[in-house]
């Protein structure tokens, strides 16, 4: 059975539309893994190193780190770089993205919503992994 609904009219400012069949595909092949989405599920409120994303996604690092480099890929994590106090630096991942809608009308094109990411450094605090 299928539901009918209105064409979405308003666009945010974020909202872009994927048409790219290869970019569409890329998205969801890395949506469908578990492991993707419970990196993605973590980075939504905070930045997170590699290894606090292993911590909290219970994974190995060395996996933690290859789906980190297949979201990165495909835009939906950026990576940037967290400024510690003590002058050695690490790589933090913070998620690029609200939402992503799907239509299947139009050919599995993919509308995503992108987020401004918080600044750098507003994690920073005694919690940050130095």
């Amino acid at each position: 059975m299928a539901i009918a609904t209105p064409p979405r009219v308003e666009r945010s400012p974020g909202e872009t539309t994927v048409d790219d069949d290869d970019e569409v595909q890329a998205i969801l092949h890395a949506l469908q893994d578990d492991d993707c989405r419970a990196v993605m599920d973590a980075t939504g409120e905070t930045s997170l190193s590699a290894s606090e994303l292993a911590d909290a996604c219970d994974l190995p690092l060395s996996t933690t780190y290859r789906k980190l480099d297949t979201l990165t890929e495909v835009g939906l994590l950026a990576e940037r770089t967290r400024l510690c106090p003590d002058g050695k630096h690490a790589s933090e991942y913070v998620r690029m993205v609200d939402e992503i809608l799907v239509d299947a009308d139009a050919g599995f094109e993919l509308t995503v919503t992108r987020r401004t990411p918080p600044e750098h450094g507003a994690r920073l605090g005694d919690d940050a992994e130095c």
